[in-house]
């Protein structure tokens, strides 16, 4: 039989070459073994324990049914985000759905399917060829096709009623051994033997069909193992839920902490949103580091399941546990938190809440129509603590010229969330997170809107060329002449004040101080360099206000906001043909 020589450790040729000569790097392999493994790889270093597992042991696919997923003839033509569509369209059963929740994620992320697509109910439709639809909206195990960036191999929890997308496999098996199987596969023991077979770059349903699986016989183990794992899957969707892009979402995860602690307190109802912060970090560090418990419990099963234990250690990698990504990140072998995101995160919880998406009375969605307004608003919630903005247009601008400007909205909500007594503290904490909060909402929050919501945004901006004129609407309160109130009740009125103060500070300069005149001459320069862009805003503006518009949400954001892209803030390859 042939001798081997392993030197795949080793990073350079000086190193390989005195690794040639060590015995623990010769192995000595019959060839013939290698065909006892799916696609015959040459792997001469495995112990006779992995052998006799490809040889003598069963396959996944005896027990489950492993498919691609289906493939569609246009994703750009099926395919919207969820928040895209009327929120009507997508509830109900399954025969009076015009969208169904579809799931395209990729990447590394273990055992919650993050969901933010939906699918166009064509499954019915006889023309269109979609392979293995009879297998859809069952509940499943998925995982991502591609192999690239993180190598290593990742499988999601899918619940039933949800479709999936061409670049997403699945996985079907009885529903007892769903988390025991999605366990498995997020082991380092499927990892291992993944490793072993897997060629290319795709983690192909051949590989994952192919792998040893026992149908475990002591119930006492498996009823282990499917606690730690029905753990993991309601940590992740938990995680996801507290994001805004979640369908399940209710309210900013810092809400939950300001009602716990309002209900402690028994005069002012006052609290300080550092404390809240403070509870928010601690209750998610103990999550998260529950969830490492429970994957290093279960690599330490599985692994012993197979007789690993001289080949495996369960040790999981905290950089490796999928939940947390945005919103905290490892330093020194630690869990840090990353306040700023965090607070990003409640300011555009504010933002919905500012426009009825949401509300501080009610969990989840809201106002998610189109044309919705604030009296089916206040039919839901008569009496609500803070009141959405009644027009639909809120101003974003360098100056407070607007008493339902954007910034004097969120000091009211702070007001109302927090209380009053600790006010400035509040804000200045916010501000320590995020920078001068003007400042960031001007310059910084549209950015991450369309980053957050993956370049198809729900609020849109109008504004002008250099930003002297900056509104944001809501995609789901459109009204047919939006433009024409935001040009007649917004645009032109900031024309008349950027007016009137110019010709106030006019009066002043001939009677100021050389200091004082130099500090007017240079506000005059920055008022009347705004109020030249404002004209030609105006002339372009005025072609959509004269005139009455429709839009229709399930052709989605790319195709209704690009109808207006002269007025509305740019958004990067959105618009090309």
């Amino acid at each position: 039989m042939p001798t081997f020589v392993r030197l795949t450790d080793y990073k350079n040729s000086e190193e390989k070459e005195k690794g040639f000569f060590e015995e623990k790097n010769r192995y000595v392999a019959n060839q013939e073994d290698f065909f006892k493994i799916p696609g015959s790889p040459i792997t001469y270093w495995i112990n006779k324990i992995v052998w006799k597992l490809f040889k003598e042991g069963e396959v996944l696919n005896k027990f489950a049914i492993v498919k691609r997923g289906p493939s569609l003839p246009s994703n750009e033509e099926f395919i919207r985000k969820w928040h895209e569509i009327d929120k009507k369209e997508i509830i109900g059963n399954i025969n009076n759905k015009k969208w169904f929740l579809c799931n395209k994620s990729g990447g590394y992320e273990k055992w919650y399917a993050k969901t933010e697509d939906v699918l166009l109910f064509i499954l019915n439709n006889k023309k269109i060829n979609i392979s293995n639809k009879d297998l859809l909206l069952k509940e499943c195990i998925i995982w991502s096709d591609a192999r690239f960036g993180n190598k290593k191999f990742s499988a999601r929890y899918l619940p039933e009623n949800y479709t999936l997308e061409s670049v997403v496999n699945f996985i079907l098996i009885e529903k007892d051994y769903i988390n025991f199987l999605l366990s498995y596969l997020n082991s380092k023991v499927s990892e291992y033997f993944l490793n072993i077979t897997i060629e290319g770059q795709h983690f192909s349903p051949i590989y994952v069909k192919n792998l040893p699986f026992y149908k475990i016989k002591d119930e006492k183990i498996k009823q282990k193992i499917d606690e730690l794992t029905q753990e993991c899957i309601d940590i992740s969707k938990e995680e996801w839920d507290s994001r805004e892009t979640s369908w399940d979402f209710k309210a900013s995860p810092l809400m939950e902490n300001v009602k716990c602690k309002m209900e402690n307190e028994e005069k002012n109802k006052s609290i300080k949103i550092e404390d809240v912060y403070n509870e928010y970090c601690h209750y998610w560090k103990e999550k998260f580091y529950e969830l490492h418990k429970n994957e290093e419990e279960l690599n330490k099963l599985f692994i012993e399941i197979y007789g690993l234990e001289d080949e495996l250690t369960p040790d999981v990698p905290l950089e490796d546990i999928t939940i947390l990504k945005k919103e905290a990140k490892i330093e020194n072998g630690e869990l840090v938190f990353n306040k700023k995101e965090i607070i990003k995160q409640f300011i555009s919880y504010f933002v919905g809440v500012l426009f009825g998406r949401f509300s501080l009375d009610k969990e989840g969605l809201v106002l998610a129509n189109l044309g919705e307004t604030l009296e089916k608003y206040l039919k839901q919630i008569p009496n609500p603590s803070f009141l959405p903005d009644d027009d639909n247009v809120v101003p974003v601008l360098e100056r407070e010229y607007f008493e339902d400007d954007i910034v004097s909205r969120f000091k009211e909500f702070v007001k109302v969330v927090f209380g009053e007594k600790y006010f400035s503290e509040n804000m200045r904490f916010i501000e320590n997170a995020v920078g001068d909060i003007r400042k960031y909402f001007n310059k910084e929050f549209y950015k991450d809107h369309i980053s957050r919501y993956k370049k198809r945004p729900i609020y849109w901006m109008i504004t002008s060329k250099n930003g002297a004129f900056k509104a944001l609407i809501y995609m789901h309160r459109f009204k047919p002449d939006i433009f024409a109130r935001v040009r007649n009740e917004y645009l032109l009125e900031l024309v008349a004040k950027i007016e009137s103060r110019i010709e106030s500070l006019d009066k002043r300069l001939s009677g100021a101080d050389s200091k004082e005149k130099k500090q007017i001459e240079k506000e005059l320069v920055k008022l009347n360099k705004e109020l030249k862009e404002l004209y030609d805003f105006d002339k372009i503006l005025q072609k959509y206000a004269n005139k009455t518009f429709e839009i229709d949400l399930d052709d989605g954001v790319k195709v209704n906001y690009c109808k207006f892209k002269e007025i509305l803030y740019p958004i990067s390859n959105l618009c090309k043909k």
